[in-house]
Order: C-alpha cells, then structure tokens, then sequence
C-alpha cells in the first residue's frame, strides 16, 4: 500500500487531511518534520502531507527553510478547517483543570478560551501527542487541545467543544513528492510555487516583481526569511496563480529571473477547490 508521511502522532490535524486528502494512502507518522520529509526521500513514503501556513497564526516555523533545502517537489495542496477540542482524562471537569498543553499553534488559535478559564499553557511537541500525554498522566488538573480523532484514539472525554478563536481557523497544508511533474496548464486552476534571490542592485526587489504587475499575473504570497543567519542574505518564497507555460507568466517569471541570483520552482500544481470560497469571500468586500 502507498503510505503519505506526516509529523506529529495519530490523531493530529495533519493526520486528518492525510485521511480526507488520501483516503487509500497508509499514513506514517513522523517525530519531526525533517523526518516527514526524510521518508519521502528515501522512498519510505510517496508523498508527505505538510502544513505551511494557518489562517489565524500565521506561517508554519521552519517549512519554509526546508522545501527549498530539500529535492521534493509541491504536487498539491490541501485545506483543512480545524476544530479545537479541550480534552481530559474521564473524571476531570473544567472546574478541575488548571493547565492545557497542544502544540504552541493550537495554543494561540484558542487564546480567549484558555484566558477565559484561566488555564495555564504548555507547549507541547503537537496536538496528538499532548493529548496521548494527557492521557498517560491521568490527572484531572491537566487538559489538552487536540482534534476529535485525538480524543477517540486516546480515550479522552471532550469538555468544550470548537474553542478557536476564529470560526474560519484554517490551515493550509502543501503535499510533497519526488516525482517534480508539473500539473498541464489547461486542466484547471493553477498554483505556481517558486523562491528567488534579488540581485545587489538597487530597487532589486521592485524591478524582479514588476514583471508580474505588468503582466497581470495574481501574486497570492511573498514572505522573506534570512538565510545561514544572514541578515544580508534575504530569500523569497512566492506562490502565483498561473501556469509557466502561460504567456503571462512566462513573461513575469523571466523578468524576476533576470534580477534575481537564484531563482527555483518548487511546484505546479492544481489549486485546492477551498480557493473558491476565498474569492467568493474576497469579492463581498
């Protein structure tokens, strides 16, 4: 059986859009992310599920330093609405519970609700694996915020359902592969994945990215983060609607190739239909 690598333990969020995205796929959980990616590597795995960005905490730490470092490719994306549980061992209530421990993302997606029960955090390594720990403690003073699979797989009871903060609480997860072949240009809407490094020159940054005003290409993201603890060495990573082989794109791209010192495609590929739903909701505005 084809098996989809993800970090964290069984029951954590990326082992749901493992089993939505890839109902067939065998999962193989993975202490850390360079281990996720490792498996794929090695041929261990075909594909890694992998989180990159949440739409109330932001970007994923680290995920942006590994897929450029790395010979995988981006074949798909995947977007999953959470849902936090608080979760304890049977017995406890939430007048028993003092602290709460998940993985520090699901912590600051639930800030009011453990202000609002005076619970004190703990980071922990994931969702899953906080509510496994939770489970093996057996303390009716600590909690966990994980996913409901979590409290099934762990026997723990719910004691507040749908915590987050945010009712749009999202998180987009990119799949991972060695095979690099791009998504065909004309079956669909197209997500372009690509970093880049500007030349020493000025307006560098300005002149790169013009290209794909000019060209009308939609630029949906553009982070920067420092390279080798440089503060001077700045990379991009970017993502496009489009094609390479489109004209538009074409075009942009070569003009960001020509003032940039490095330029790499990380993916081509088919755009999640959960982007729909965010151009319905940008277009009310």
């Amino acid at each position: 059986m084809r098996r989809i690598s993800f970090q964290g333990e069984p029951g954590a969020n990326s082992h749901i859009a493992c089993r939505e995205a890839f109902p067939d796929y065998e999962v193989l959980p993975c202490a850390t992310f360079e281990d996720a990616f490792a498996a794929v590597d090695s041929g261990a795995a075909e594909l890694a599920m992998i989180p990159i960005e949440n739409s109330v905490a932001g970007r994923v730490a680290d995920i942006h330093r590994l897929m450029p470092q790395s010979a995988l490719n981006i074949v798909g994306e995947y977007f999953l609405p959470l849902s936090h549980q608080l979760m304890a061992v049977p017995g406890a209530r939430l007048d028993t519970i003092k602290t709460v421990q998940s993985h520090v993302m699901a912590l600051g997606q639930c800030r009011k609700a453990i202000g609002q029960l005076h619970l004190t955090s703990i980071i922990g390594a994931d969702t899953a694996g906080s509510a496994r720990e939770i489970a093996e403690a057996g303390d009716v003073t600590r909690a966990a915020i994980a996913s409901r699979l979590a409290a099934e797989i762990y026997g723990l009871d719910i004691l507040a359902e749908n915590i987050e903060d945010e009712a749009h609480n999202t998180t987009r997860f990119v799949v991972l592969a060695r095979n690099g072949e791009w998504a065909p240009a004309d079956n669909g809407p197209v997500v372009t994945t690509f970093v880049f490094r500007v030349r020493n020159v000025p307006a560098a940054l300005y002149k790169a990215l013009g290209g794909f005003a000019t060209n009308g290409v939609n630029m949906t993201k553009l982070e920067s983060y420092q390279m080798d603890g440089h503060f001077t060495a700045t990379q991009f990573y970017a993502d496009v609607d489009g094609h390479p082989d489109q004209r538009q794109v074409k075009l942009a791209l070569e003009e960001l190739a020509f003032f940039s010192r490095e330029m790499r495609i990380l993916g081509v590929y088919p755009a999640h239909s959960f982007r729909a739903s965010l151009q319905v909701s940008e277009d009310t505005y």
